[in-house]
């Protein structure tokens, strides 16, 4: 079987021991097969009840303390997890899935194709659900901007999950798209490039920066709203949820 790269994954059964270095996947695996999550990241917090290994972080996870847990199974991410660390367990002989997220539909058919081909299971309810909700996208009604970072300002830009979500939801992302967009997935910005950009509201979430009711708002002029990252950028379990909260942005 090939992962959403195209690398091969030597996986002769379905697997039983999966450590997971991806939170939005942690949460999908440990709702949909709980018995399978042997390990997981320092930043793997949901479920809340989740017991399973701690292996480190997404970007410096613990190769010896993942390999002694003798998974049949890594789930990485390309974007939330480095190379070097996906090669050097390959080296190792762990195999390795690693996923590709930039669109809601990616998303969807990555996780069913992990699920099916890798631990053998039919999709779970919640992506039965997930799938129906985000179907098509919405009427657009909101314009949005979505800050990720401060010192510097960092904002969702084009080709990204988040991106996508945002325009299923019916909510414009005004730095991804029109006069003010920027390029790349994640650009750099000023408080006066977000001011400037023409969005209803400034949608401004916990994760990765905590903004807070504190520390975010006082910086901007445009209307702003405290959100959760969760909702934004984690696929798996979260996506449905998301919907729910989203579109009644846009109403």
């Amino acid at each position: 079987m090939r992962d959403d790269l195209g690398a091969d994954v030597p996986l002769p059964v379905s697997a039983t021991r999966v450590v997971s270095l991806v939170p939005s996947l942690t949460e999908a695996l440990a709702v949909t097969a709980p018995d399978r999550l042997v390990g997981a990241t320092d930043w793997c917090t949901h479920p809340a009840d989740l017991d399973v290994a701690r292996v480190r972080g997404t970007k410096n996870p613990d190769l010896a303390a993942i390999r002694a847990l003798s998974p049949d199974l890594v789930v990485a991410n390309k974007e939330e997890n480095r190379e070097l660390d996906v090669r050097r367990l390959r080296d190792a002989g762990v195999a390795v899935w690693v996923t590709r997220i930039e669109t809601v539909e990616e998303a969807l058919d990555s996780m069913s194709r992990l699920l099916r081909e890798a631990l053998g299971l039919p999709d779970p309810s919640w992506l039965v659900d997930a799938r129906a909700l985000w179907s098509a996208p919405a009427v657009p009604r909101l314009r949005v901007a979505v800050p990720i970072w401060r010192d510097p300002w960092m904002v969702v830009g084009s080709q990204t999950y988040t991106d996508d979500l945002l325009t299923r939801a019916g909510l414009t992302n005004v730095l991804a798209h029109g006069p003010a967009e920027r390029e790349g997935r994640y650009p750099t910005v000023t408080p006066d490039d977000i001011d400037g950009a023409g969005a209803d509201v400034v949608l401004l979430p916990d994760e990765p920066y905590v903004f807070t009711a504190d520390d975010g708002p006082e910086a901007l002029r445009t209307p702003t709203r405290l959100v959760s990252g969760r909702l934004l950028t984690w696929y798996g379990p979260a996506m449905v949820e998301a919907h729910a909260v989203l579109t009644g942005l846009a109403e």
